[in-house]
């Protein structure tokens, strides 16, 4: 076994799991071949992106077979499930024993596990449910200095902090917190259905857009967001683990490294942007600092989810507001690329694609700087 692999890519060697690796992005994360996985009794694809690594995030699709459940489970790392399709249940409960809380949830649902919380998930339909899974399960074994996880699986400690068994921790809840710079906070450790989620207005980031954040106690943090057809975002960076799907429309996404600069179309480096399709089950995540953008080509209002933990040192900003610097524009300072301040071929080659489709651009109008 070799030395340079870090204690996750070891454990999942153990496991007899093979991961699934792209740069930025999987054009759909369904159609990635699922191999049984014996620890929960379901077959499962496992992915990773240079983004995802960086940030020591862990994800993979699971399937749970029509009328079937997976087996029991508990671990000393985070995780949040977001359900692709089908519709069943949870059951939770602390310690070995304990008496078990349950919940229905269906497609669009989504919820995180409380840390170390015994669980298990049941398709309650007559079709296969297919759920996707973030982790901070590569942070946590990467931090051990040897190939010897027990203690994650099988630590009896009761983290009464997280989860006290509090009957309506899973209640989808409304509660929302004004943030800085047009953010909404949302917090709850249940959203029913992410695609019906009301969005509050925020035009930040695209013109006419609308973005809510949510928070699930420590463990994910993340927002919905959508925004009108015939247009897109501006381009921004920030620190890697980011993780989005496309939930509604099609389009795509434009990657670049940091160093090719905020007009790389102008400098003469094209060629160096990724250019990822996504659709419905699409999912990317941009390497560190590097600039990304959503494109919406579909005739109806795009919407995605997005997952994060923790935003790296130097995310926010020093003032007051303590704003996200990904929503303020370089020229103030921020990450952001105002639409002023962007390629003009960014905007070129979306309007040819449009017209290729017969959709109108209805990006607002604006002098270059």
């Amino acid at each position: 076994m070799s030395e340079e692999m870090s204690s996750y890519e070891m454990w999942l060697d153990s496991e007899g799991i093979k991961l699934n690796r792209e740069v930025a992005g999987f054009e759909d994360i369904t159609a990635v071949p699922r191999k049984r996985w014996d620890r929960i009794g379901g077959d499962v694809a496992f992915l990773e992106l240079v983004g995802t690594k960086q940030a020591q995030r862990g994800m993979y699709v699971a399937e749970i077979p029509a009328g079937g459940a997976l087996k029991p489970e508990k671990h000393l790392y985070e995780e949040a499930i977001f359900i692709l399709k089908g519709r069943g249940f949870t059951e939770v409960w602390r310690g070995e024993s304990g008496p078990k809380q349950k919940f229905e949830w269906g497609t669009g649902s989504l919820f995180a596990i409380p840390l170390n919380a015994s669980h298990r998930l049941v398709n309650g339909s007559g079709e296969p449910v297919i759920f996707f899974a973030t982790t901070t399960a590569p942070q946590i074994m990467n931090s051990f200095a040897e190939n010897d996880f027990g203690v994650i699986f099988n630590s009896n400690y009761d983290f009464k902090t997280r989860w006290s068994g509090q009957k309506d921790f899973f209640a989808a809840s409304d509660k929302r917190v004004r943030l800085s710079r047009q953010a909404v906070r949302l917090d709850t450790n249940f959203i029913p259905d992410v695609r019906s989620l009301f969005l509050d207005n925020m035009d930040t980031k695209v013109a006419g857009g609308q973005l809510t954040t949510y928070q699930m106690g420590r463990f994910p943090r993340g927002h919905v967001s959508e925004w009108p057809v015939g247009r897109y975002h501006a381009a921004h960076f920030h620190g890697p683990g980011a993780i989005l799907i496309g939930l509604r429309a099609e389009g795509y996404v434009l990657v670049w490294p940091n160093e090719l600069g905020p007009r790389p179309y102008e400098a003469g480096k094209g060629d160096k942007i990724m250019k990822i399709k996504w659709k419905q089950n699409s999912l990317y995540s941009p390497p560190d600092r590097w600039y990304h953008q959503h494109f919406n080509t579909a005739n109806e209002p795009a919407r995605h989810v997005a997952f994060y933990g923790s935003m790296p040192d130097g995310a926010y900003t020093a003032k007051s507001d303590n704003a996200f610097m990904g929503l303020i524009s370089q020229s103030e300072g921020g990450t952001l690329v105002s639409y002023e301040e962007e390629d003009p071929e960014i905007r070129r080659r979306f309007e040819k694609d449009l017209e290729l489709k017969g959709i109108k651009c209805t990006m607002p109008q604006f002098a270059h700087a």
